[in-house]
């Protein structure tokens, strides 16, 4: 196990939270001289997103929202500084979508704020965060984004 981290993923639904998360991935991503991935999941059609239970994450219905939001979230990377970053898709839940795109890319680290972790339908249902943190095989970064 290397004591660098050299492809940091980071999940963004464009909500202000995210925005967060984004900004703390893209300067340890920088400290590192990392690669940054901006992850974001996407339902193909609104009766795919309304089919899931709804939990702390935002639902975004179709590719070209989900990829506008990653260009936003990657725009806002680069000027905290970090050198490279790129974006990455995946149909699905967003855990489903996170843990795809880390295993796609190798990554070391994976960012994720914590809104759900601590609501009644969090500790019901589950949260992204907690379970990301459970099914990763790299480290997990919970960003404290909400209270």
């Amino acid at each position: 196990m290397s004591d660098q981290y050299s492809t940091v993923v980071v999940g963004s639904d464009g909500s202000k939270s995210s925005m967060l998360a984004v900004e703390r991935a893209a300067q340890i991503a920088s400290a590192f001289s990392a690669r940054l991935v901006i992850g974001c999941a996407y339902y193909e059609t609104e009766a795919e997103a309304d089919a899931v239970p709804r939990r702390d994450s935002v639902l975004i219905v179709g590719a070209d929202v989900a990829q506008a939001n990653l260009d936003r979230s990657a725009e806002y990377a680069r000027t905290v500084g970090t050198c490279e970053v790129s974006t990455a898709l995946r149909q699905g839940t967003p855990v489903q979508a996170l843990m795809a795109i880390v295993k796609d890319v190798g990554a070391d680290l994976l960012v994720v704020g914590n809104r759900g972790i601590n609501s009644l339908t969090g500790r019901l249902l589950g949260s992204v965060p907690a379970d990301v943190a459970r099914q990763s095989d790299c480290d997990v970064m919970i960003v404290h984004t909400v209270n």
